[in-house]
C-alpha cells in the first residue's frame, strides 16, 4: 500500500524480479563474478607491485632532499666560521687561534689567508658531510674579508 505522504523509496523486487543465479556460481555470489574476482585479484597484485616500485624512489628523493638541507646548513656555519676567523685575523691574532675558531665551527675545514691592502681575506673548504654528496666530491668553500687592525 502507498504512503499517503508519498514516500520517494524504490520498492524491492519481488521474487519473480530477482535474476537466477548462472550455472556454476556459488551461492550468494553474482553470476559470472568469478572471472571478476580474478581480474580483481590482478589488479590489486598490480597496485602492490607499483606501490614497492614507487616507495625506494619516494624514498631515494626524500633522502636527497633531506641532505641537500644538510649541505646547506653546513654551508652557512662554513661561511659564519670564515667571517670570525677573517675578524680574528684582521685583530693581530695569530693564524693558529683563528684555525682553532675554524675546527670548532666546522671540524675538518682547511683555512687560506691572505692579505689584500688593507684587508685580511680568509678562504675556508671542507668537503660535504652528507655522504652521498661526498662520494660525488661535492666539496664547500666560503670565503670573508675584513678591515686590518679594526676592532
Amino acid at each position: 500500500m502507498p504512503s499517503p505522504w508519498g514516500s520517494r523509496r524504490t520498492p524491492r523486487p519481488g521474487p519473480s524480479q530477482i535474476p537466477a543465479p548462472a550455472p556454476g556460481a556459488r551461492a550468494g555470489s553474482r553470476a559470472g563474478s568469478r572471472a571478476g574476482s580474478r581480474a580483481g585479484e590482478r589488479a590489486r597484485g598490480s597496485v602492490t607491485a607499483e606501490f614497492a616500485t614507487v616507495v625506494p624512489a619516494v624514498l631515494l628523493v626524500l633522502a636527497c632532499c633531506l641532505g641537500a638541507v644538510q649541505v646547506v646548513g653546513q654551508q652557512v656555519r662554513l661561511t659564519d666560521a670564515a667571517a670570525g676567523a677573517a675578524r680574528s685575523l684582521a685583530r693581530g691574532d695569530s693564524t693558529d687561534r683563528a684555525a682553532g675558531l675554524v675546527t670548532r665551527a666546522v671540524p675538518g675545514a682547511s683555512l687560506a689567508s691572505e692579505h689584500r691592502g688593507e684587508f685580511v681575506c680568509v678562504r675556508l673548504s671542507v668537503p660535504s658531510a652528507f655522504g652521498a654528496f661526498a662520494v660525488f666530491g661535492l666539496t664547500l668553500t666560503a670565503g670573508s674579508c675584513a678591515l686590518a687592525g679594526g676592532l
